[in-house]
């Protein structure tokens, strides 16, 4: 346990520092283009840890105890006098579009980097799970449809779909809006077949279980699979009770489990019971590497669906590298067909975060969906222990988000001082001092409710009920 909130502090700071470093050399390299001069660029904030000073303007350059953000302090007569000889160089004297464009750098460089990564991304090959459909539900929006099993799902709505992955995330799209959604079916006759899924019965608490797949009645169609612990839901009771990715279920309340399906058949029916799962994990001794069998306790928590309410204990399938050739799918781009994909993906999610985030804020989407640093930094761990690839697709995300806050009319944020900017573009006056100092006020009530509710769900995630 100790090892694994080791690695999540640490690929956490590593995230943070990267993103919050891009963010902020947005900000910094287009102030330098402008020809403001750069007093201060600081990583974190707090005491120094490391302090340089550069060459040009000396510049201070540190980094900071607390990373949890970060600055670049200009020239500005607001702040302290400035020299006559320097007044050219102070940020509050530069024309309206030379501030606009050195505040909206810090989110558009965050943009930029999620399309850098998911041009990597896209280069080295994203492998999957094929979205060949198991099972449907009997009376499901997927029967309803059509879809028949041996289906393989090739597009959504025109999106192509290698993974299952990415069937869900062109779904989600739709579902959050309620809205019909087209696919392309391949089906055992190797016809090309379209097919309407309806999800307007699609509700905020199915897409808040994050189980659309389920909620639409389709179960994917995987080889049999040992029962090995390749993810873990944050402060889910499987993560409560101590399991770990890489576990090994051995057995469950005394009966030996043969695969990962019979492992999931025994825990659905058993809301609120408790189980004994016998595990085998791996362990680092002197002599290499042993095997040790180790027994938890644990209770799945109750999830009501459309079939009732069954156990869930917040555990996923540890999937092979090499997957049955038939059930197995590679996306790779040469790094010049990458780009518009990289881009693309780069537009839908974000339009999907601020879709996601309008839900919340309207009621239509739980707020528990929302994260703190406790669940980012979870999160950061589990995609480094998964690989390069998941940690970069983490990476990417995460950029997006921070881009997609800072650009949210808030004061405080870049996009509260863009907003002040846009209305000068209008008046044709700054905004006034009083108002301003308002609007701090008000961005500081909404962030720190924000941020207070964040924590308020990793911790409930941590130590709540499950």
């Amino acid at each position: 346990m100790m090892n694994t909130v080791l690695s999540s502090v640490f690929f956490f700071i590593v995230a943070l520092g990267i993103l919050i470093t891009i963010h902020e050399f947005g900000h910094y390299w287009v102030a330098r283009k402008m020809g403001v001069k750069v007093l201060r660029f600081s990583i974190g904030f707090g005491k120094p840890l490391w302090t340089h000073h550069g060459k040009v303007d000396n510049t201070e350059y540190v980094i900071a105890a607390i990373p949890l953000g970060g600055y670049v302090k200009m020239l500005d007569e607001r702040e302290a006098p400035v020299a006559p000889h320097e007044l050219h160089r102070a940020f509050n004297r530069q024309p309206l579009r030379s501030r606009f464009a050195i505040v909206f750098a810090g989110p558009l460089f965050n943009f930029l980097l999620a399309i850098l990564v998911y041009w990597a991304i896209f280069i080295i090959g994203i492998s999957g799970l094929k979205p060949v459909v198991g099972m449907v539900a009997p009376n499901s929006i997927a029967h309803s449809s059509g879809l028949q099993v041996g289906d393989v799902i090739v597009e959504v709505n025109g999106k192509i779909t290698p993974t299952w992955e990415t069937v869900v995330l062109s779904m989600l799209d739709r579902a959050l809006e309620q809205q019909a959604v087209t696919i392309k079916v391949r089906d055992s006759a190797q016809r090309d077949v379209i097919r309407n899924l309806n999800l307007t019965t699609i509700t905020g608490s199915d897409l808040d279980q994050g189980n659309l797949l389920e909620s639409i009645g389709i179960t994917p169609s995987r080889p049999k699979l040992p029962a090995i612990l390749g993810q873990l839901e944050e402060g889910g009771p499987a993560q409560q009770a101590g399991l770990q990715v890489g576990d090994k279920i051995i057995a469950v309340d005394g009966q030996p489990v043969a695969d990962w399906d019979a492992w999931v058949a025994y825990v659905r029916p058993r809301a609120n019971q408790m189980i004994r799962v016998d595990i085998e994990r791996s362990r680092v001794t002197d002599a290499g590497r042993a095997l040790e069998r180790q027994v938890f306790q644990v209770r799945p928590a109750a999830v009501t669906t459309k079939d009732g309410t069954i156990g869930r204990i917040g555990v996923g399938v540890k999937v092979p590298d090499e997957l049955p050739a038939e059930l197995q799918s590679i996306l790779r781009y040469s790094p010049g067909e990458a780009i518009m994909p990289a881009i693309i993906k780069t537009w839908d999610m974000s339009v999907l975060t601020l879709r996601m985030l309008y839900k919340m804020i309207t009621g239509m989407l739980s707020a528990t969906n929302l994260s703190g640093p406790i669940s980012i930094a979870q999160y950061a761990g589990s995609s480094a222990d998964a690989g390069f690839v998941a940690f970069l697709g983490f990476l990417a995300i995460v950029s997006i988000s921070l881009g997609v806050l800072n650009l949210l009319p808030i004061p405080l944020l870049d996009g509260g001082h863009l907003m002040y900017y846009l209305i000068e573009a209008v008046k044709g006056s700054p905004v006034s001092d009083d108002a301003q100092i308002l609007g701090q006020r008000v961005g500081i009530a909404l962030l720190g409710t924000l941020m207070i509710f964040a924590f308020y769900n990793d911790l409930t995630r941590l130590f709540g009920p499950q």
